[in-house]
C-alpha cells in the first residue's frame, strides 16, 4: 500500500452548516452520531507524530479529518458546532463508549477502527437509502467510511496473519474492545433503522475478516458495557474525561477568541 493509496478524503462532507433539524428525535440522533465522529477524530489525531510509519500517520490523519467533517455537519444539526464540541460537560456527550477508548498500541487502534468503521458504513448505507434529514450526509459519508473500513480490514489481515507478536497484539485488541460493541446497536430514535439487521450484518462482516486473519472471534458478551452505563446516556469510561479536558483546553482558556 502506497502513501497515495492510504490518503482518503479529508472531511469533504463539511460544507455549509445546515439549519437545525426540526424533529427533536432526529436532532438527538444527529448529536449522538456527531459525538461518535468527533471523539474518534480526536483519538485518531493523537497518533500525529506517534504512528509506526509515516504512511500511517498520513492515513490516520486523513481518517480523522473525514470524521471531523462528518461531526461538523451532524453537530450543526443540533446547534452551534463549536459550543457543542468545546463547552459541554462530560455527561452531556452522547458518543458510544467504543470510540473514546484509548489508542493503546497500533493493533488496538486497528481493532477499534475495524469495529466502528464496519458499523458506520452499514449505518450510513442504510440512511442513504432513505429520505430522512441525514440522507444527504450519509450518501457522501458512506464513500469515506468505505475507505476507513478497507484500511482497517487491510491492517487486521496484515497483523493477524503476520508474526507471532503482531497476531498476539491484534487478538488482544479485538478481545479488549469486544464488550463495547453491543452499544453500537442500541436503537436511536429518529432514524427509523432496523438495528437488528444492522447488527447481524456487522457480525457477519467482522467475523469474516477476523477468520481470514486467523484470529478468534471473541467469545464474550457484547452487551454488558452499555447495560451497565451507556455512552448514549452520558455515562463514559474513565479515560474520556482526560481526553475531553485536553480537547477543550484551548477553547476554554481563551473564551471568545477568534483567529
Amino acid at each position: 500500500m502506497t502513501a497515495t493509496d492510504t490518503a482518503g478524503a479529508t472531511g469533504t462532507v463539511a460544507t455549509a452548516a445546515p439549519a437545525p433539524a426540526a424533529d427533536p428525535a432526529a436532532t438527538a440522533a444527529a448529536l449522538a452520531l456527531g459525538d461518535d465522529a468527533l471523539v474518534l477524530a480526536q483519538r485518531l489525531g493523537e497518533w500525529a507524530g506517534n504512528a509506526p510509519v509515516l504512511e500511517e500517520e498520513v492515513a490516520l490523519a486523513n481518517i480523522a479529518l473525514d470524521l471531523l467533517g462528518q461531526a461538523r455537519v451532524l453537530l450543526s444539526l443540533a446547534g452551534d458546532e463549536d459550543e457543542l464540541a468545546f463547552l459541554r460537560e462530560e455527561r452531556d456527550f452522547r458518543n458510544v463508549q467504543l470510540v473514546e477508548q484509548p489508542n493503546g498500541d497500533f493493533a488496538h487502534t486497528i481493532a477499534r477502527q475495524l469495529y466502528f468503521s464496519t458499523y458506520q458504513r452499514l449505518l450510513y448505507a442504510a440512511l442513504a437509502s432513505g429520505d430522512g434529514p441525514l440522507t444527504g450526509l450519509a450518501a457522501k459519508a458512506v464513500k469515506e467510511v468505505a475507505y476507513h473500513q478497507d484500511h482497517a480490514e487491510h491492517w487486521t489481515l496484515r497483523l493477524g496473519d503476520g508474526t507471532e507478536e503482531s497476531h498476539r497484539r491484534m487478538q488482544a485488541g479485538c478481545d479488549a474492545l469486544w464488550r463495547y460493541t453491543g452499544e453500537l446497536f442500541q436503537p436511536l430514535d429518529g432514524l427509523g433503522l432496523d438495528t437488528a439487521a444492522l447488527e447481524a450484518a456487522w457480525l457477519d462482516s467482522v467475523t469474516t475478516v477476523l477468520t481470514r486473519a486467523g484470529l478468534t472471534v471473541p467469545d464474550a458478551p457484547r452487551t454488558g458495557a452499555w447495560r451497565a452505563g451507556a455512552g448514549r446516556q452520558g455515562l463514559h469510561t474513565e479515560s474520556f474525561g482526560r481526553m475531553l479536558a485536553e480537547m477543550q483546553h484551548l477553547h476554554r482558556s481563551h473564551p471568545g477568541a477568534a483567529w
